[in-house]
């Protein structure tokens, strides 16, 4: 059985590979030219999709102009079925996004595989009232299987301004077992997590040939780790509170 999730996932990178390719240089342009105007990259999601918010920042190998939304009611260590009544509650997520410093040219990535509840829709729309640039990640195949849950009826691959496609299946579980109704092992969090990372990576690639040394931390479990990210969290400390 390992096998079978191994392959499950190992194809749908290999989906990725062939699929987002263009769509993750279009995103890696428009986050190197907003790091280039100083600029910072926003991310937010609910759930387990928090999780992929946390993933690159204050990361070894991870740039330090990540600014993380992590709105503790609407992650699960609060309370799990309190973080899904949330997320569905309509105004809550313009709130999230107005208690932060994003503005004009900054990037915000919104991160849910359903892309139908309403924190994210409404933190998506709040975010291109102020200007900010949006990226939705989520499951095309999932999300355009359901209906919206926001009064606008749109889902939130509808109101951003790019799309990332994890390609993941409805319903997010991928393995079946005999005997069981319903499938397990989710691929969301794989996906998700590798986009991220493959935009960053991109990212960077561009700045270092626009001429910019990229703020980047190094793990402090190295000699010469700490002394770098001090430098590093000098500029970026003051403007992202979670640092």
């Amino acid at each position: 059985m390992n096998k079978v999730y191994l392959e499950n996932i190992i194809h749908l990178l290999n989906k990725l590979e062939n699929t987002q390719d263009n769509i993750i240089d279009q995103v890696a342009d428009i986050c190197a030219e907003c790091i280039y105007n100083d600029g910072m990259l926003y991310f937010f999601g609910t759930g387990h999709s928090h999780m992929i918010c946390e993933e690159p920042f204050y990361r070894a190998g991870g740039l330090a102009c990540i600014y993380p939304i992590l709105e503790t009611d609407l992650m699960l260590h609060e309370g799990a079925s309190k973080s899904s009544r949330y997320e569905r509650l309509e105004g809550l997520g313009n709130i999230v996004v107005a208690n932060t410093n994003l503005s004009k040219g900054d990037v915000l990535f919104l991160v849910s595989n359903s892309g139908r509840n309403c924190a994210v829709i409404d933190a998506a729309m709040e975010a291109k009232k102020r200007g900010a640039i949006t990226v939705a990640i989520t499951s095309m195949d999932h999300t355009t299987k359901v209906t919206s849950r926001h009064s606008s009826g749109l889902n939130l691959y509808q109101v951003c301004d790019y799309v990332l496609d994890n390609g993941g299946e409805l319903g997010d579980a991928s393995v079946e077992l005999v005997g069981l109704g319903q499938k397990i092992a989710p691929t969301s969090s794989v996906l998700d997590i590798t986009l991220v990372n493959l935009i960053l990576v991109n990212t960077v690639e561009r700045l270092l040939k626009k001429g910019i040394k990229p703020p980047v931390f190094m793990s402090a479990n190295t000699d010469a780790g700490d002394k770098l990210n001090r430098d590093v969290l000098k500029t970026y400390k003051y403007r992202i509170p979670k640092l």
